[in-house]
């Protein structure tokens, strides 16, 4: 195993294994969808699962979705400039456009990048967040190679409740935003969540000097959001509902000199109806129609050349049935996906394509074992993709388990790859992955530990190369190799009223037909936390650490590691009224994620909230 171990590392995970063995409270057992597509507990999960709960987003401050991300094991984030700029995630070394992301089920992210367009996620919409890593294209189809992260908007029970929160920190960014849930009682019960959001922020300069667009003035942002959710109860195990997600984000940008404000306006939407039946004690039923846009707009000047529009589009079917066996589940869902692209200033990318899928999976639960099975037939232009996974998990004791897993996967060529002028090449193939990895589990002394091994060979990766094979130029291209090959070390605890955690990974993913390390990805980073409750007062400091990673695919360009300390406080005044004050990059450390591209420096953010989160 090829695996850059760092001394550093490994033994900074030992120690804080060892400093917390020491008797911690029981943490409950935690629900889980996204695994396997349907509830069960965290515990008897095999692939590697991370939930975000809604305390780690509370205590966020004027972070983005993808700053929350960023603090969780396996996972690095790309931004050129500030929050509302362009932003990629990568999950195991995978490309942004090789992960999943749902919003309550619904799939998002644009035809022609094929990646979810983190910029404009709200973060003050999110309840929770689950994060499945490794392949899952046999539950979920074409793009899952790295694996799926879903995000859940906050949903009514019980009585009406009542949200609001206001908060202003560095750089002039000010957020406020409000919401109210509840249900009704009675026989036709309606459970109903409404929210909505306005951030804005004066910014930093979203590029540095030595940049071809370099600009000292602020680049800032402003995004407003509002979505709700609504389910109705028909009769007893039957109930119908809609759901709805609408963020719009104006971000200015870096074009040189120009006098003119150059910026994106973008927008993304998701809408769903849904309909839960459960015709027999044990076969529940889910239909859901759904629909997510992507809008982009890019302005450089006040001529018609100045203005690019890009709108994409995907429409979604899903019936899905779940069968409860003695001690095993059966699943088995029919999909139908349409992808398009509506407007385009690019003519050649208006265009659409239609995939249709069936997939079944078979979960057991018995004794000590865990056998996961799952198979998927996906039709499009190209033909038939097949895939499929297994996983298999064993208790030892309460406290020991194992787990091993098999998987392919791929991922469908975007519109630019297949039709962009200059670049794309209609004869482009979907990349494939083939993925297999091993685990441990094991509670000491109250102490949850965890390895994972993972080795995630991918075949007909899509890169730029110069010269194109068919014509002069560059051009997108199946030509490449590569693995996404890694060692992924957690533990947490919680110790009365001391929570600490810490993970560490060790990859090493490469593009094998270059023998390059894939750009901007490093093949060490690591995060440390620790949180701590007196009285009514909770605080906690977080460290991140990265090593270096190169900027290109060539990998001349170095940029150089970095550590990055945060500190937040919530004091809980009364029930219903708390404050919250947080400090990112404490010690205000200069580095960059993007070349020439500026990040944030030493920055506060501090609010008053009324109401549960």
């Amino acid at each position: 195993m090829s695996i850059p171990v760092s001394r550093q590392a490994a033994a900074l995970s030992l120690a804080f294994a060892a400093a917390a063995s020491v008797h911690a409270d029981p943490v409950p057992d935690t629900i889980v969808v996204t695994a396997t597509r349907t509830p069960q507990g965290a515990e008897e999960v095999i692939p590697d699962t991370v939930i975000v709960t809604s305390d780690d987003i509370a205590h966020a401050g004027a972070g983005s979705v993808a700053d929350v991300l960023r603090r969780q094991r396996g996972i690095e984030i790309v931004r050129n400039g500030g929050a509302g700029t362009s932003t990629s995630v990568y999950l195991r070394g995978a490309n942004s456009n090789q992960v999943v992301v749902l919003v309550d089920g619904v799939r998002i992210g644009s035809a022609t990048t094929g990646a979810a367009s983190w910029n404009a996620i709200p973060l003050s919409a999110v309840d929770h967040i689950e994060i499945v890593y490794g392949p899952l294209s046999s539950l979920y189809g074409a793009d899952a190679i790295g694996g799926v992260v879903q995000i859940f908007t906050k949903q009514g029970q019980g009585r009406p409740s009542f949200s609001a929160g206001a908060a202003g920190g560095t750089y002039g960014t000010n957020r406020y935003d409000a919401g109210v849930v509840g249900s009704t009682d009675g026989e036709h019960a309606v459970t109903y969540a409404l929210g909505g959001a306005r951030e804005e922020s004066d910014g930093f300069s979203s590029t540095r000097p030595g940049s071809s667009s370099y600009n000292p003035d602020d680049d800032g942002y402003t995004r407003t959001t509002v979505n709700g959710r609504v389910t109705m109860r028909l009769a007893e195990g039957h109930e119908i509902g809609a759901q709805f997600l609408k963020s719009r984000l104006s971000a200015q940008y870096d074009n040189g000199k120009s006098a003119f404000d150059a910026r994106n306006r973008q927008e993304v939407d998701s809408y769903a109806v849904f309909l839960n039946d459960r015709f027999l004690p044990n076969w529940r039923s889910s239909v859901q129609a759904a629909r997510s846009e992507d809008k982009l707009g890019s302005f450089t000047s006040t001529a018609p050349s100045g203005t690019t529009q890009l709108n994409t589009r995907q429409d979604e079917f899903t019936w899905q049935n779940t069968f409860d066996l003695d001690g095993a589940t059966l699943q088995v869902l029919a999909n139908h996906r349409k992808e398009q692209v509506l407007s385009s200033s690019v003519a050649n990318l208006n265009r659409s394509r239609i995939t249709n899928a069936v997939a079944a999976a078979y979960d057991v639960r018995r004794g000590s074992h865990l056998l996961d099975v799952s198979a998927r037939n996906d039709w499009f232009e190209y033909g038939a993709k097949t895939t499929g996974a297994i996983g298999y998990g064993y208790e030892f004791t309460q406290d020991l388990r194992a787990t091993a897993s098999v998987g392919t996967s791929f991922r469908a060529p975007t519109f630019n790859e297949l039709f962009y002028p200059g670049y794309g090449l209609a004869s482009n193939k979907p990349e494939r992955g083939r993925n297999a990895e091993a685990g441990v589990q094991y509670r000491l002394a109250g102490v949850d530990l965890r390895a994972n091994y993972y080795r995630n060979r991918l075949t007909d990766m899509i890169v730029s190369v110069t010269p194109c094979p068919s014509r002069t130029g560059s051009c997108a291209y199946n030509v490449d190799h590569a693995l996404l090959e890694g060692l992924t070390l957690a533990a947490d605890t919680r110790i009365g009223n001391l929570g600490l955690r810490a993970s560490a990974d060790l990859q090493n993913p490469r593009d094998e037909t270059t023998g390059k390390q894939l750009a901007r990805r490093a093949r060490r980073h690591a995060s440390v936390a620790a949180d701590y409750s007196l009285g009514q007062v909770d605080s906690g400091v977080e460290l991140q650490a990265s090593g270096h990673r190169f900027d290109d695919a060539g990998n001349a360009y170095r940029l150089g590691g970095y550590g990055l300390l945060n500190l937040y406080t919530t004091w809980h005044l009364t029930r219903d009224w708390s404050l919250l004050a947080r400090v990112d990059n404490a010690a205000d450390k200069h580095y960059e994620l993007a070349r020439n591209y500026g990040t944030a420096g030493r920055s506060w953010f501090a609010g008053i909230r009324y109401g549960i989160r």
